[in-house]
């Protein structure tokens, strides 16, 4: 009676519960020796698990969204069509650095998943073709509005390619250089063997990176999918280059490719850029048609000096006009009488003086704030597309973010679940958030997920302002410096109090102005009197 083969996932790197994206067999399948059995993809990396030996499957313990690690049990051979002791091989599975499609001793490295950010720009790239390198070693750094980034190596190897240079613009999934790996001698050995046994590629004047078989290669090696899919690739004749990827972040899968060999409307590089003129070229956000901005030469009148902004005022431009000319503004303002207050901080900060917590005002109105959106919800809400129309998206976390003031711009660090925290736990959380911004180290995670935004010019001056929203927020909290106001509540006997300017945006899609005028004059009652909070 044959005996089943188990068959496990090999070393896998450091990689742990690893999804299984795609199965390459069924049941009753024969497989010789490293041919692919399943597909893994972790946040960094697509690898395939090849077969350590020939056989006939006989159960597939795995199916698609399984997690696994090194040592699970995937599938069994049947012993019976088991390969010869000299068939049997060890499989080394090395994960390529960053989500790849690349065969054995060869890692094209991509952008990870680094949050919302789109089109960063290289700043920095740190290494050189032939350089050695290990893992975790920075290959390139990005920067974008909001965050200086590094892009690590998450193996060692030898970089082949450099495919970026200074300036370039890269998103997740983008292709930034090639790694050898430790096997890319045999690697090496297999393509020579595959290019002497080829037919050498006929000459095509149309397109020069084209082979006789009509493959682009450039736009082939380019394509995100793993060495099984770009095997069947080969052998359907499929350019990947002209496939459009159904997966995760865009990745190729299997059945996309069948889709394509049978006559699927390729998703060309020329429909993209097309479509990327044609949105630059044409109205622009909203449909706007605008005159074009006036050209003049500002030095026949005067003296000038031409100051280059910095890459995050560029970038932050962009965004803040977007979010201005997308969303319908409207400003609410307000006031608050802080003097119990001012007087309750000014007696905690010398009871807190050896801790070496300092308390601004900013920390009790994030208190406030959560306290104001618990009893206005829809204020910490986002605004979400669908098929039958815009939904409303409630959150049940409170994520406040304020406003840094750098040497570089504007950047917005995240407070999460401020619902949870005392005060002085938001002071040290906001002095340690905005001296990584002054430094330019603020990750991205540490400025994503934020459901509502406190804009603060209380060091500066100022009574009132506009705050731009910060998308996909749906308002936002603008505060200037404080200052002693006459009041009297029955016009006859007067005093003074600190009082506080408030300036509420907010998108008037999600909110109406009653709803605004009571989220603001809520907001001030728990001002006065923070006991409010508790209640």
């Amino acid at each position: 009676m044959s005996q089943a083969i188990d068959i496990k996932v090999p070393d896998i790197g450091d990689f742990k519960d690893v999804p299984v994206i795609e199965i390459y067999v069924k049941v009753g399948d024969t497989v010789n020796a490293e041919d692919p059995l399943v597909s893994l993809e972790s946040d960094k990396a697509t690898m395939d698990v090849p077969a350590p030996r020939g056989g006939v499957v006989k159960a597939i313990l795995a199916k698609i969204g399984d997690a696994v690690s090194e040592g699970s049990v995937i599938m069994q051979f049947g012993g019976d069509a088991a390969a010869s002791p000299e068939e049997v091989v060890k499989p080394s599975v090395s994960a390529p650095p960053s989500p790849v499609s690349a065969p054995a001793g060869r890692a094209e490295v991509r952008i990870p998943d680094i949050g919302d950010f789109k089109d960063v720009p290289v700043i920095e790239i740190y290494v050189k073709v032939g350089d050695i390198v290990k893992a975790e070693d920075p290959l390139v750094s990005l920067e974008s509005d909001k965050a200086t980034m590094d892009v690590p190596a998450p193996l060692g190897g030898v970089v082949e390619e450099i495919r970026v240079k200074l300036g370039d613009t890269v998103n997740e999934g983008s292709i930034i250089m090639a790694l050898v790996t430790d096997a890319g001698p045999a690697a090496a050995a297999a393509a020579s063997a595959v290019e002497a046994t080829a037919p050498a590629p006929a000459a095509s004047p149309a397109s020069p990176g084209a082979t006789a078989s009509g493959i682009d290669e450039a736009g082939f090696a380019l394509a995100y999918a793993s060495p099984a899919v770009r095997k069947l690739a080969r052998e359907l004749g499929a350019d990947l280059g002209q496939v459009k990827g159904t997966g995760d972040h865009g990745r190729i899968v299997r059945g996309d490719v069948e889709t394509f060999a049978k006559g699927g409307a390729p998703v060309t590089a020329s429909t993209a850029t097309a479509k990327g003129s044609a949105g630059s070229a044409g109205a622009g956000i909203g449909g706007l048609d605008l005159l074009p901005w006036p050209k003049v030469d500002f030095a026949k009148f005067g003296p000038v000096e031409r100051r280059e902004l910095s890459r995050i005022k560029k970038i932050s431009a962009a965004n803040l006009h977007r979010n201005w000319v997308v969303i319908p503004h409207v400003t609410t303002h307000d006031e608050a009488d802080i003097t119990e207050l001012e007087q309750f901080r000014v007696q905690m900060n010398k009871e807190l003086e050896k801790s070496g917590v300092k308390l601004s005002m900013l920390p009790f109105m994030m208190k406030a704030a959560v306290a104001t959106l618990k009893a206005f919800p829809e204020f910490n809400a986002s605004l979400e597309k669908s098929p039958d129309g815009d939904v409303l998206i409630l959150k049940h976390y409170y994520h406040i973010g304020f406003a840094a003031d750098t040497p570089n711009g504007l950047m917005v660090p995240v407070i999460r679940d401020a619902d949870q925290k005392s005060v002085p736990e938001i002071a040290r959380e906001m002095g340690e958030l905005a001296k990584l911004a002054r430094e330019g180290k603020l990750k991205p995670e540490q400025m994503q997920g934020g459901t509502f935004t406190i804009s603060s010019l209380g060091g500066i001056g100022g009574i009132y302002f506009t705050p731009i929203i910060n998308a996909p927020e749906v308002a936002i909290m603008g505060v200037c410096k404080s200052y002693w106001k006459q009041h009297s509540g029955d016009g006859k006997n007067w005093t003074s109090r600190l009082t506080l300017p408030l300036s509420l945006s907010w998108d008037h899609r999600v909110i109406d102005g009653a709803a605004a005028a009571r989220f603001n004059v809520h907001f001030a009652k728990l001002l006065a009197d923070l006991r409010r909070v508790l209640f």
